[in-house]
């Protein structure tokens, strides 16, 4: 039986995301990481295969994917980071499948508006990552490009292609499966970029918490970087000694692995002293003790509805900008 990409990546205890990026020669792995992973597919004497599934347009030509770069998720070394490695990783599998080639263009949000007028003439087909984009920024790019969709994030007012996570739903489901184990006293851990994906989760999960007629306490509402996994700069200690909640949402993954490293540090069982739970599902949370339980999303869907909506765009001259929600999924393992 042939292998996978997916074979290789679970013999190397890696996302396929990560497979990719070495197959492809693309930064964002680590040296040891890309060797070790090298020597698995020269020793299995894999090859990729190309897959003959093709969307509704095929030579579709040149579709870029623009990176605007900020102080926030979307830094320079976004691509180093799973959830956009994985986005990346799933946009370039579904522009191949349009015969088609993605290219990337990274632009410091400091230089839009300088530079995006400049590069309008060879900005044909766009996908705009969104992720940390504001209003004024989403309202700019969609004035400049005909044809582009946002990716990763939506504003309720603006006339564009959107395609992002229904973040609302997914907090709702995350708090709903915290109180169904009983758990009243429950901590937030958000992040401290501001973010419209984040703001959807916090509306979801207090939605949810006030039909159950709970509420998070001041006390035990917390900001936290949303892109790091080291524990550095959480002391568990300091939060048992504040009374630390029994059970904790984090608004990403990145936040819950951090804290379940440094429980660990401390001697802080989980969940027996504080349950733990995540937002995104990335491939780390299956590789650590416990499991992080979390809310999956579906980042294929994502790239392949942003790329059919890109289509459309061009397919059908009276097309209507359509916002695009990607419901979540609850995944249950063993840090709640």
């Amino acid at each position: 039986m042939s292998l996978k990409m997916s074979d290789i990546a679970r013999i190397a205890h890696v996302s396929k995301a990560t497979v990719s990026l070495v197959l492809n020669e693309q930064p964002g792995v680590s040296e040891s990481t890309r060797q070790r992973i090298k020597k698995i597919m020269a020793d299995l004497h894999y090859s990729p295969l190309r897959k003959s599934r093709r969307m509704q347009t095929n030579n579709f030509g040149e579709v870029t994917l623009l990176a605007i770069t900020t102080t926030g998720v979307v830094s320079d070394n976004y691509q180093a980071l799973p959830f956009f490695s994985s986005l990346i990783y799933e946009l370039s599998q579904e522009v191949d499948r349009l015969q088609g080639e993605l290219t990337t263009i990274t632009i410091e949000a400091s230089d839009l508006k300088k530079k995006l007028p400049q590069l309008r003439t060879s900005l044909n087909k766009v996908i705009v990552l969104g992720t940390d984009l504001t209003h004024d920024q989403v309202m700019f790019i969609n004035q400049k490009i005909k044809h582009v969709v946002f990716l990763d994030t939506t504003y309720d007012d603006i006339n564009a292609d959107f395609i992002t996570m229904d973040n609302y739903q997914g907090a709702r489901l995350a708090a709903q499966h915290i109180i169904a184990q009983g758990y009243r006293r429950i901590g937030y851990f958000a992040s401290d970029k501001p973010m419209a994906n984040f703001y959807g989760r916090r509306r979801g999960f207090r939605s949810a918490l006030e039909e159950a007629q709970l509420k998070i306490d001041n006390r035990d509402f917390y900001f936290i970087s949303p892109i790091e996994t080291n524990p550095t700069g959480i002391n568990f200690q300091e939060l048992v000694n504040r009374d630390l909640p029994p059970a904790i949402f984090c608004e990403d993954d990145y936040i819950a692995l951090r804290l379940i490293k440094a429980a660990s540090q401390a001697h802080i069982r989980v969940p027996e002293d504080v349950a733990i739970m995540g937002f995104d599902d990335l491939f780390a949370g299956t590789i650590i003790t416990p499991e992080l339980t979390t809310i999956h999303v579906n980042i294929q869907q994502m790239a392949t509805q942003g790329l059919q909506q890109l289509v459309n765009q061009f397919a059908h001259p009276d097309w209507l900008p359509q916002k695009s929600l990607i419901t979540t999924t609850l995944i249950k393992r063993r840090s709640l």
